[in-house]
């Protein structure tokens, strides 16, 4: 008899995850770090409610979304069911998106301009909440990206913390596909150290590695866990 296609796909989301984890862990000791010093942050855009459920099953409760009205769909009742979980936000963020982010969100890992940090600094005087802050750095300068720039980080970070009184936790990066990460990871770090931030957001499937070896507390993946990306659907929001 032929498995149920939900049961193959739990178990198959299960044992990328104990895959995962196996790796992080032998990454985390080969740099002489204590693996629960990483995160996994199982990125679960474009995969259903499903999913992310076959991944609380198997121990899995911190995700990573890119866009706030697929979150929005998803995590409300998932997190009514599994309260321990959390979501961080780790697309870029529209500021007409403020609210709702910060309504939905744990972490926000991609704070970016000083328009978004006024626009946070409003919504969580407004509402008495506010979720952790990550600002993400453009470290290879690239255009297409977001992030803030290299150069502009660390007075952002000031600002941010000091006359908005701002969370902000720490840096997140995604460097150049074409370049070697390592020196993107090791300036990161280096600027969270001057900064006295504890958590460096960086590392994706194909880098996560490197990134722990760097330093990262928290590491990006999603299809080494939940298998290739679907197309996004379209969320209409009643």
């Amino acid at each position: 008899m032929t498995a149920p296609a939900d049961s193959v796909q739990d178990d198959t989301i299960a044992a990328n995850l104990a895959a995962v984890r196996a790796r992080i862990a032998a990454a985390a000791r080969a740099a002489g770090r204590d693996p629960a010093s990483v995160t996994l942050v199982a990125v679960s855009k474009t995969h259903g409610a499903e999913a992310v459920a076959a991944a609380l099953a198997a121990g899995q409760t911190v995700f990573g979304e890119n866009r706030v009205q697929e979150a929005r769909a998803k995590f409300p009742a998932l997190r009514a069911a599994h309260p321990e979980l959390r979501l961080h936000l780790i697309g870029p963020l529209q500021t007409n998106k403020v609210r709702e982010a910060m309504a939905l969100a744990d972490v926000i890992e991609t704070l970016d301009r000083p328009k978004l940090a006024e626009a946070i600094a409003g919504e969580r005087d407004r509402s008495g909440r506010c979720p952790d802050l990550l600002v993400q750095v453009n470290v290879g300068r690239e255009p297409q990206k977001a992030g803030i720039d290299p150069g502009l980080a660390e007075a952002f970070v000031e600002d941010c913390r000091g006359r908005l009184g701002l969370p902000v936790r720490g840096l997140m990066c995604i460097p150049p596909v074409d370049e070697d990460p390592a020196p993107h990871f090791a300036w990161l770090a280096e600027c969270a150290r001057k900064l006295g931030l504890a958590e460096l957001s960086m590392g994706m499937s194909g880098d996560f590695e490197t990134a722990i070896t760097h330093g990262a507390t928290l590491v990006r993946l999603g299809s080494a866990i939940f298998g290739p990306r679907h197309a996004p659907a379209p969320f209409t929001l009643a």
